[in-house]
């Protein structure tokens, strides 16, 4: 990692880089927090972070375009770990028709999809899985779509609905193809 780490830096700073907006929350945290440890010159943005100041600054313009009700799940290196909640909940409000509703857990207060640690890849048989619970969570809402910021929160929650039965009644989107959809 350190190697690797170590050329990406050398590389974006010989290319002046001055800004990374990512797609990932861990890509955010590796590039944000880490990266600067082995020199690295560059903000780095989460991509809900970069859409919510382009709206903020009149650059895009959204219109409510989602239909039905909406919920967002916190990825961990979006929300505890860098500490953004409000971006991706700003482009939601604006971009749906019905106002977002919470989860029983979110924000601080959310929890792991299940893919952290590697835990996607491994089959449980105690128990029930996170993802799945996770989704019972988001449909106990009343929401249609679950809205994410995170790969790997969207592959997790996903499956969530496919082994719930749920794929028909609901979907899971990132943030910014809700966004994508609602553009003026």
């Amino acid at each position: 990692y350190q190697t690797l780490a170590g050329e990406n830096v050398e590389t974006l700073n010989a290319l002046k880089v001055t800004q990374v907006v990512t797609q990932c929350p861990h890509c955010l945290n590796a590039l944000k927090n880490e990266y600067p440890q082995l020199e690295g010159r560059f903000e780095v943005f989460h991509h809900s972070t970069f859409i919510a100041k382009l709206v903020d600054e009149g650059r895009l313009t959204l219109k409510p375009g989602l239909e039905g009700a909406v919920t967002f799940h916190d990825p961990c290196y979006l929300g505890r770990y860098n500490g953004e909640y409000d971006a991706p909940r700003a482009l939601l409000a604006q971009s749906a028709q019905e106002t977002p509703v919470e989860m029983e857990r979110s924000r601080n207060e959310s929890f792991c999809c299940g893919a952290g640690g590697g835990r996607m890849w491994l089959e449980e048989n105690i128990g029930t899985r996170v993802n799945e619970e996770r989704v019972r969570q988001a449909a106990q809402t009343g929401a249609k779509t679950i809205a994410t910021a995170c790969p790997f929160c969207m592959t997790m929650i996903e499956d969530g609905l496919r082994q719930m039965g749920r794929e028909e009644e609901m979907k899971v989107k990132d943030v910014a193809e809700v966004v994508l959809d609602s553009l003026a």
